[in-house]
C-alpha cells in the first residue's frame, strides 16, 4: 500500500455522498418529531458532547440497544441517526444513541472511555440484555467494549448479547500513515491498545462484522482481520460481506 489516505477514503468513492448525510439528518429529525417517547440530551458525562438520546418502546422493555455513530472520530453526532431506533422500538427494545467528544479535542482512547460511560449510564435505566451496533468509527468503539482489557466494567460486559460492527475499523495502526492522524494523534502505543484485533474478546457475546462488498478494500480487510483473529480466539463471530 502506497496511499493510505485513499485506502481509508470510502466517502470519496460514493457519488453524491454529502446528500446522503443530509438525508440522514432529515430522517432522524422527522423521527424525533413524531410520536415517540424520548428523553433527549441526557448527560452521561462532564464534557459538552457527552450526551445521549434515549427512546422507549410503547410496551414492556425487552432489553437495551445502543447505536454508536461513525465519522472517523472527528465528525457527526447522535442527531443524524435517531430513526435507526424505529425497528428496535417495535420489537420492545429501549434504544440509546450517544454523542461523544470528537478528535482532536479527545483521543480515541478517551472516546472509548466515554462510550463505556454512555453504556453504563443507559444500562442503569434498563434491565436485561444489551445489544451494541456501530458504524465505521462506531464499529471500532462497539468491539472495543467487549475486549478483555476494554473500558467497560465486567458487570455490563456480561449483559452484552450481540455486537454488530458495520464497516468497523479494528486495526488502527495504519491510520497513523494517513493525514487524518494530524487530528487523531494516534501514537504507536495507543493505536495498538485500541485495535480490537490485537486484543482478546470476551467469549459470551455474539459478534457480526458487516461490510459492503463495494467499499474500499481496506474496510473489507479490516472486518476479515477481526473475524479471523477473534475466531481463532474462540469468539462467536461471523462475517457478512454485503454486495
Amino acid at each position: 500500500m502506497t496511499d493510505w489516505d485513499d485506502a481509508f477514503d470510502n466517502v470519496g468513492y460514493i457519488p453524491d455522498a454529502q446528500n446522503y448525510i443530509e438525508s440522514w439528518a432529515q430522517s432522524a429529525k422527522a423521527f424525533r418529531d413524531g410520536e415517540v417517547e424520548s428523553e433527549l440530551g441526557l448527560r452521561y458525562g462532564a464534557s459538552a458532547r457527552e450526551r445521549l438520546d434515549f427512546f422507549w418502546p410503547k410496551h414492556a422493555v425487552e432489553g437495551l440497544a445502543l447505536f454508536i455513530h461513525g465519522g472517523y472520530w472527528v465528525k457527526l453526532d447522535r442527531s443524524y441517526f435517531s430513526d435507526l431506533a424505529q425497528g428496535l422500538l417495535a420489537r420492545g427494545w429501549a434504544v440509546a444513541i450517544p454523542s461523544y467528544t470528537l478528535a482532536p479535542e479527545a483521543r480515541i482512547s478517551e472516546i472509548s472511555q466515554q462510550i463505556a460511560s454512555a453504556i453504563t449510564f443507559s444500562a442503569k435505566k434498563v434491565n436485561g440484555p444489551i445489544c451494541l451496533a456501530g458504524h465505521s468509527a462506531g464499529g471500532h468503539l462497539v468491539t472495543r467494549m467487549i475486549c478483555k482489557d476494554g473500558p467497560l466494567a465486567p458487570e455490563f460486559q456480561l449483559r452484552i448479547q450481540n455486537v454488530l460492527s458495520i464497516s468497523g475499523l479494528h486495526d488502527l495502526r495504519y491510520l497513523r500513515k494517513t493525514k487524518l492522524n494530524q487530528m487523531l494523534r494516534l501514537s504507536a502505543k495507543e493505536a495498538e491498545a485500541e485495535s480490537a484485533c490485537l486484543n482478546q474478546p470476551i467469549l459470551d457475546a455474539r459478534i457480526t462484522c458487516w461490510v459492503g462488498g463495494a467499499e474500499r478494500p481496506e474496510f473489507i480487510r479490516q472486518s476479515q482481520l477481526l473475524h479471523q483473529a477473534w475466531g481463532n480466539a474462540g469468539a462467536k463471530i461471523s462475517l457478512h460481506i454485503d454486495p
